[in-house]
């Protein structure tokens, strides 16, 4: 299944953008501290919400489809940078890396058992999955050939 997510700049707006997809609009934006017209979440927010909304989601249709009494899942997402030195797994020591740490909160009358299932199922979802294995990002053939008409 292909997923296609459309990004354009608002004119006279220095950062805010107008992401489309389907028929949802959704708006991002820069603090004003920074430039910005504070319109929507900033790049990093943006960033965390689909992990946040994934494990939810994830969460969510698992404890349905085996009765679970989970009422609510909270996911609190942070982005820091860590210097590689400092990662024990990490394959290489000298670069900084992003690191985005989670917190899942879950209401309702579950036991320890299904918490804990819960927690191992948060990192199943096909989402997740896809970020961890390699990935390539950049511009289809046909997005550099059309970039190309654009400079000339």
């Amino acid at each position: 299944m292909a997923s296609n997510v459309v990004v354009r700049s608002v004119s006279r707006e220095h950062f805010a953008q107008v992401i489309e997809t389907g028929k949802h609009r959704l708006y991002a934006d820069e603090q004003e501290s920074v430039g910005g017209s504070d319109r929507g979440p900033g790049p990093y927010e943006c960033l965390l919400a689909a992990p946040g909304t994934w494990t939810s989601m994830t969460l969510r249709m698992y404890a349905e489809r085996k009765n679970f009494a989970l009422t609510n899942v909270e996911v609190q997402l942070s982005h820091i940078r860590i210097h590689a030195k400092d990662c024990e797994d990490c394959e290489t020591k000298k670069e900084l890396l992003d690191e985005i740490r989670s917190e899942i909160h879950l209401e309702g009358d579950l036991d320890k058992d299904q918490r804990k299932r819960l927690s191992e199922i948060a990192t199943r979802c096909p989402v997740h999955r896809t970020l961890h294995r390699k990935s390539r990002f950049g511009p289809s053939r046909s997005n550099l050939i059309h970039i190309y008409f654009h400079i000339r």
